[in-house]
């Protein structure tokens, strides 16, 4: 028996979060283990079921974990050799709300979670292994390849569980109080008069304690205490206390920590200042249909540009709220852009309502900024519109029904904020409107003459991703570019050359090259001299690299990264370059309440105009190696 133990303790130490705890703490965790042998496409547990009491790490084996989304079963991940999943049981109290099935025949290891909980409870890494992966869904934070842990938290088909991580949830700011020196009798009818299942026991609005209706059932209704007793014989105490913006991840975790049902919210997070409210177990049971997936129904629900402000505005609202808990920017641009996507998916539907249906099937591509979901703020509005091949007697007829449909569109956006593009590169423009057969002689046209024919090339047009219609029209708009890219030298150097052809950002002494003239004279253009080089250079790349569908700039450069070894480090510097100049931009424009693309250096911090000045140093390192990568020596 002890043999097993043995290597069971072996094969967990391998694996995070249990590579965190000591050799004695693993033993009591494999002592503790079921193993269970699942057969191929046998279920472990499946959507609706009860919660288990254990969680589950492959052994050997794959099991796939899928949903139901739109009343399809859809493949969510596989977990593989030392995979830790099914933990619902840890963070809620409804059932699974995902399936869990052999692949292949599998050995499983089931944890109880009543034994784990400690170890929890205990040991900050395993806690901060269950936070971070929590927040970034399926990935381990510690290593790519192995380790993933499922949150099991799905609410709706796309989202991802780590919005949980940055979002915010309704608690009672008008929580019960008392005196240590109140009789539990009458503390006990004050709560029953109230409806309330708690009570914070209080010093001049300083938190002391807490008294919860499982302590007048496991204390005072089996007999330990007298109703006559005072409530500080009974309170817990001290208190578990979070500051106001506590997320709902950050209080799961905290409850699961403290083993706890409810938190105390103060000014400051901490014991020593004043009540803001209660946090109860109820609260966040309530919080889990009430987050971005709540947004996107809103969506679905809206009859008009007024609904579909009011949904931007809470964007908007929860996008400020992840800034300021310093939420990764990766995971703010990867739930906004699934919302701002849904927006105009809406604003098509409504236009078809309005002018009937379609006479063709077509799609409406987001290109720019959202088409890297990259479009934080409520900036312009980049699309184009592909239809399929008609008849040539009927061509006219589709096309001025896609622009009138196009027009509605661009209204609708407009009235929810986003302004149409000062280019013209919205689908209402008759340039950006046609079929699949134009359009891929425009693509072929623009790759193969660059700069030579009418509608000169704009590479905002390779960044695109369908936001209504039809996804074959934008698979084949896709492999139509990269047949073309092979060998397209001056394809790549009308593109190298726009990329190196951006003002500098900073002067030959390093100062921050500053606007000379105009409405925006003495501010520093973040968009055109900091963000558009990397966005320029991370597209020239992947492009020439033949990288299909990654469109964000971060994530292409981290994909260059791997990809490239020999000039990693550059593309990750370029990486977190981008970050800390779209943090900056952001934060400027959502506190100017404009674009953000004009900084007032002045008004910057020290520690941020220091975070802006490193972040465009790598700008040199990328200028040179695109020239030598693609042989420019000059550019015009």
């Amino acid at each position: 028996m002890n043999a097993i133990i043995d290597r069971i303790a072996s094969f967990l130490k391998n694996y995070p979060p249990f590579n965190y705890l000591s050799a004695d703490e693993l033993k009591i965790v494999a002592s503790s283990i079921h193993v269970i042998n699942l057969e191929k496409d046998k279920t472990l547990f499946k959507i609706d079921d009860v919660l288990h009491d254990s969680f589950y790490t492959v052994a050997s084996g794959i099991i796939n974990l899928s949903v139901i989304a739109d009343a399809e079963e859809t493949f969510l991940n596989k977990c593989v050799s030392g995979d830790v999943f099914g933990l619902r049981p840890f963070f809620a109290k409804n059932n699974y709300m995902m399936t869990a099935k052999a692949r292949e025949e599998c050995v499983i290891f089931a944890i109880p979670i009543a034994v784990f909980r400690p170890f929890v409870a205990q040991n900050a890494d395993v806690l901060n292994f269950l936070l971070e992966s929590f927040a970034t869904n399926s990935n381990n934070p510690c290593d790519q390849n192995k380790g993933k842990l499922l949150s099991d938290n799905v609410i709706f088909q796309g989202q991802q569980p780590e919005i949980q991580y940055f979002q915010s949830f309704s608690y009672n700011k008008t929580p019960l109080k008392t005196s240590a020196t109140a009789f539990i009798k009458d503390v006990a009818q004050l709560m029953t008069d109230n409806l309330v299942n708690s009570v914070i026991v209080s010093e001049k609005n300083i938190p002391i304690g807490i008294v919860t209706d499982t302590d007048m059932r496991s204390k005072v209704a089996t007999g330990r205490f007298s109703f006559s007793a005072t409530i500080d014989k009974i309170m817990s105490s001290p208190v578990l206390t979070v500051p106001e913006n506590v997320s709902l991840a950050e209080a799961q975790l905290l409850m699961l920590q403290g083993n706890v049902t409810h938190l105390c919210v103060t000014q400051d997070g901490t014991d020593k200042s004043e009540i803001k409210g209660v946090i109860a177990e109820h609260d966040l049971i309530v919080a889990q249909a009430s987050n971005p997936g709540v947004l996107i129904k809103e969506i679905k629900r809206s009859q008009d540009a007024k609904d579909l402000k009011r949904v931007r505005a809470k964007l908007t609202e929860m996008i400020q709220t992840s800034l300021n808990k310093n939420i990764p920017l990766a995971h703010i641009n990867n739930i906004t852009g699934e919302i701002n996507l849904a927006i105009i998916k809406r604003s098509v539907e409504l236009s078809i309502l309005e002018i009937g249906s379609s006479p063709a099937r077509f799609a409406l591509l987001s290109i720019g900024s959202q088409g890297r979901k990259e479009q934080l703020l409520l900036t312009d509005q980049d699309h184009i519109i592909v239809f399929e091949d008609v008849a040539p007697d009927k061509y006219r007829d589709v096309k001025d029904y896609f622009l009138k449909l196009s027009k509605k569109v661009v209204s609708i956006l407009e009235k929810v904020g986003y302004s149409p593009c000062p280019n013209g590169h919205i689908s209402s423009n008759i340039l950006w409107c046609k079929s699949l057969t134009d359009w891929i002689k425009q693509y072929e046209n623009w790759m193969n003459t660059p700069g030579e024919i009418s509608n000169e090339i704009s590479s905002i047009f390779f960044d695109y991703e369908i936001a209504y219609g039809e996804p074959k029209i934008e698979e084949a708009i896709t492999e139509v570019i990269f047949n073309n890219v092979r060998k397209k030298k001056l394809f790549f150097d009308y593109l190298g050359n726009d990329a190196l052809r951006k003002p500098s950002a900073l002067t030959f002494f390093k100062k921050f090259a500053l606007e000379e003239d105009g409405p925006n004279k003495d501010k520093f253009d973040i968009k055109t001299r900091g963000l558009m080089p990397l966005i320029d250079g991370a597209r020239l790349f992947t492009m020439s690299l033949h990288i299909k569908g990654i469109n964000n700039t971060y994530l292409r450069f981290k994909q260059l990264a791997m990809i490239d070894s020999k000039n990693a480090e550059i593309f990750l510097n370029c990486a977190e370059a981008f970050q800390a100049l779209s943090k900056i931009r952001v934060t400027e424009g959502m506190k100017n309440d404009d674009s953000g693309q004009y900084i007032n250096i002045e008004q910057l911090s020290k520690n941020d105009r220091e975070v802006l000045k490193n972040a465009l140093l790598p700008m040199r390192d990328l200028e040179e190696l695109i020239k030598d990568s693609f042989q420019l020596t000059q550019f015009s």
